[in-house]
């Protein structure tokens, strides 16, 4: 039997060349993956980012101050409207009416006024006037009482008779009663001087009690007239033509657009190094590839489920650790035509730029 032998692979050996090549390969692949985790450790510090976040604006509600029928709309929807730009009209005949009654009312308690003021201008007048009654009162009484004497007289010498003697005492008697008479009525006049300017001030509070029901009428008739607050956009619109409106029932709403910002609701590991003034890029979902530049304004004093109207318990025996998010306020930075696309309630996802410290708080401040 013939016996054959195995053939034998000879083992390949790595020439320098060879050795060369991996160690170089080797190299580039270990300095690509300290890249990479280099670049990853380094965006991760310095920035933070949270699709949580939406568009919105301090918008204003519209209301009327008087209830009435509307006569006119000029507002339309989603129509870009300035601040004073009339809206909506009501009906103000049932307002001009009143205002006419109240500047009747003005006029009536004018009226009232001037007629105190001429009666107290009088009252000197009249006061001296009771004075020189009081003068020719006593002149009659000194000739009455010389008369009342002298008949006296002549009535104890016999020369004269008791008829004469008794009328010259009367006559005196009706002089010194008359003079009493002009000096109540001198009393009186001089305090009636008093009490006309009492009467004066009380019809002096009527007429600022007209005046201000005259300023009330005028307010009234002027909120039949329904102006824009704010500079922004028509919204939510439900006044129409004909329909009647109460105080305090809103009938449209004005969104300041231009004054758009963000809520950012980041996660509370994700605040740690956040200042106001910080940069931060946003991107909308209704606009694909733009990003919107802004800045931090400020970070909300509590967790967004610290405002919720049944606040979570967490005394109980079952507590489950939950990550919380805090509300940050971005604003828009002016100037960019991509912000006049926003509209409120747009979601968006914010990245903010951290780690800066104080240099973005002082700038921030600044910025105040």
């Amino acid at each position: 039997m013939s016996s054959t032998k195995p053939t034998l692979t000879p083992t390949p050996t790595l020439t320098p060349s060879k050795f060369k090549w991996i160690r170089t390969a080797a190299i580039i692949v270990v300095i690509g993956v300290a890249a990479w985790a280099g670049m990853k450790l380094l965006s991760r510090s310095n920035s933070e980012s949270t699709n949580d976040a939406y568009v919105t604006a301090d918008f204003t509600l519209v209301a009327p101050r008087v209830a009435g029928q509307i006569t006119e709309v000029l507002a339309n929807d989603n129509e870009d409207v300035k601040a004073g730009e009339l809206l909506v009209r009501i009906d103000d005949r049932d307002f001009r009416a009143a205002l006419m009654s109240a500047e009747a009312e003005v006029l009536g308690a004018k009226a009232a006024v001037a007629n105190f003021d001429a009666e107290i201008a009088r009252q000197p007048s009249l006061v001296d006037q009771a004075r020189a009654t009081l003068r020719a009162d006593e002149a009659s009484i000194g000739f009455a009482r010389a008369n009342a004497a002298r008949y006296q007289n002549l009535s104890t010498a016999g020369a004269g008779t008791a008829q004469e003697q008794q009328q010259s005492s009367s006559t005196l008697a009706e002089q010194l009663a008359q003079q009493a008479h002009d000096q109540a009525a001198l009393s009186a006049t001089e305090q009636n001087l008093d009490v006309l300017r009492t009467q004066r001030d009380k019809a002096a509070g009527a007429l600022e009690h007209a005046e201000a029901a005259l300023e009330q009428a005028k307010l009234n008739l002027s909120y039949t007239e329904i102006r824009a607050p704010v500079d922004g956009k028509v919204g939510r619109r439900s006044a129409r033509v004909g329909a009647f409106v109460t105080p305090g029932a809103p009938v449209l709403a004005i969104v300041p657009l231009a004054d758009a910002y963000v809520i950012a609701n980041f996660q509370e590991s994700q605040i740690t190094n956040m200042r106001p003034g910080e940069s931060a890029r946003v991107t909308v979902d209704s606009l694909p590839g733009v990003v919107i530049r802004g800045r931090i304004d400020s970070l909300a004093p509590a967790t967004g489920v610290s405002f919720a109207p049944i606040a979570p318990d967490n005394a109980t025996g079952n507590f489950t650790k939950v990550v919380q998010r805090v509300p940050v306020k971005i604003t828009i930075d002016r100037g960019q035509p991509a912000a006049s696309a926003l509209s409120v309630g747009l979601s968006v996802e914010a990245e903010v730029t951290v780690g800066r410290g104080g240099e973005a708080t002082a700038e921030g401040a600044e910025r105040k």
